[in-house]
């Protein structure tokens, strides 16, 4: 069966997938041959959030919830250049995604990879307390990151966020990233009915309800390319940008 997390892999430019997830992968790349540039530009959106938090927001706690396979840039590695007491907690219930991140993660005591479920927000707030790395009673990043596009309406998106952000107190901060409902990514969204998890698009304004009663920071909710980019990005008419993002502040 093809592997949400490594086809984004391969999406990434990655070698940690199959030959199914290839297949699936080029299958959705018929339909938007726009993904692999997408999939790079929301992992640099990841970055500089993260970046953006550790810096100037002064967050040192992290809880990356479908984290996926590690690559370049994870948000441990981001976070620590800037403070290097800063903690760090994967979730991801992918086996193949747990084997590679303990591998990767064998020599950090600050950091640690968990196998939950994003359905499940209750259980992973119970596995993070029981591990004891991150202080729940202190601001911590929730990272949502392409992953709600993977929880379907029935499963409750806005229930999921709701309830990790009741954890966590003021001066947390969540961030989200999420496929943008268009007709022209709807046949794009239909190949994913193959794989481990299908995808649901849903509208800028339905992502946006996401940060219900949190304080958006600057720029808001955009484009993941508009989200204070270091530089100008190239985005022709074959570069269509449908991927939103933001982040929020807990008042």
């Amino acid at each position: 069966m093809p592997n949400v997390a490594r086809m984004y892999d391969y999406f990434l430019g990655g070698k940690d997938n199959f030959r199914i997830d290839r297949v699936c992968a080029e299958r959705v790349r018929e339909h938007a041959p726009e993904v692999f540039v997408m999939a790079r530009e929301n992992r640099a959106f990841l970055g500089r959030a993260v970046r953006y938090l550790a810096d100037e927001a002064g967050v040192d706690q992290f809880l990356d919830i479908g984290a996926g396979l590690p690559t370049q840039e994870n948000v441990h590695q981001v976070a620590q250049k800037i403070n290097p007491e800063a903690r760090t907690v994967y979730v991801d219930h992918d086996p193949v995604v747990l084997v590679h991140a303990r591998a990767l993660l064998a020599t950090d005591d600050r950091t640690c990879v968990i196998r939950q479920d994003v359905r499940a927000p209750e259980k992973i707030l119970t596995a993070v307390d029981a591990l004891g790395l991150l202080d729940l009673s202190r601001p911590v990043a929730v990272l949502l990151v392409a992953v709600l596009h993977f929880v379907t309406d029935a499963e409750d998106p806005y229930g999921i966020v709701r309830t990790l952000l009741e954890a966590v107190p003021a001066g947390s901060h969540l961030v989200v990233s999420h496929v943008e409902h268009r007709p022209d990514l709807e046949e794009a969204a239909a190949q994913y009915r193959d794989a481990n998890a299908p995808v649901t698009l849903r509208t800028a304004d339905e992502i946006g309800r996401m940060f219900d009663g949190l304080a958006l920071v600057d720029p808001g909710v955009v484009q993941v390319t508009d989200w204070r980019p270091d530089e100008p990005p190239y985005l022709g008419e074959h570069r269509r940008k449908w991927v939103c993002g933001g982040v929020g502040r807990k008042p």
